[in-house]
């Protein structure tokens, strides 16, 4: 194993304890206020919101499908397939930040179309990256790796170490698994992003708050997509590699 896998090893083993770290005792309460309010909402209204946002995840990961190129990476280094990531990872959170800018900028309205236009970007990016690592997202399982990455992304204590440990053993999972708890996937995605698009709706600060919380939550997917596939790569490579 050469110098920079190794390195990356140890970036994963770094990641890995960030991720399994218990949040702090804000986030603690912030959770528990949201649970609340959640177990106000009419069952039949949480079905509503579960099908509308499994019907936009699932348009979009078709979509996202469709339009992302598949290159051949399969002869690139460890090293050139982050470095290839990274030049992308910068295009996309510059594209969310303009998006959420200019969302933000025009009010309520606008403000709300910000979440399936931010959703789009953020799946698209997902397709992205697994092309980028070498794997080929016409396969089932791999759209559904995908979905775990952005729960992994997008989920509060006890579901993101539930997801994690599901990613960090995929080959034992992946046959299993047949689809998404679409319910527990679109009230953790609510839930993490709720309070920032919350502001984003605020006259006046929304192009800022929208433009800087876009940036962040690419740059937060980011983090955990490269090292989700790095971890799954360097687990599934030969010892050589």
């Amino acid at each position: 194993m050469n110098e920079y896998n190794m390195l990356v090893i140890d970036e994963i083993r770094d990641w890995r304890k960030k991720i399994l770290k218990k949040s702090g005792l804000v986030k603690g309460l912030t959770k528990k206020a949201q649970n609340k309010v959640n177990s106000m909402i009419p069952e039949k209204a949480h079905r509503v919101i579960t099908e509308g946002i499994k019907g936009m995840v699932k348009a979009t990961l078709t979509g996202s499908n469709i339009t992302t190129k598949k290159h051949q990476y399969n002869d690139l280094t460890l090293y050139e397939r982050d470095k290839l990531l990274n030049e992308k990872l910068s295009n996309y959170k510059k594209t969310a930040a303009a998006e959420g800018a200019g969302t933000g900028a025009g009010g309520i309205f606008l403000g709300l179309a910000d979440f399936p236009l931010l959703l789009s970007v953020k799946m698209k990016f997902l397709f992205d990256v697994a092309a980028v690592y070498g794997y080929d997202t016409n396969q089932y399982e791999e759209r559904l790796f995908i979905l775990h990455v952005f729960q992994l992304a997008f989920s509060n204590d006890e579901k993101r170490r539930e997801t994690f440990n599901i990613i960090e053993n995929w080959e034992e999972h992946k046959d299993t698994l047949v689809d998404m708890d679409w319910h527990v996937f679109q009230q953790e995605y609510r839930d993490y992003i709720d309070f920032v698009k919350m502001l984003q709706l605020i006259p006046g600060f929304g192009a800022v708050i929208g433009a800087y919380a876009n940036y962040n939550l690419l740059d937060q997917l980011g983090e955990t997509a490269m090292n989700a596939y790095r971890m799954r790569l360097l687990k599934e490579a030969p010892k050589d590699y």
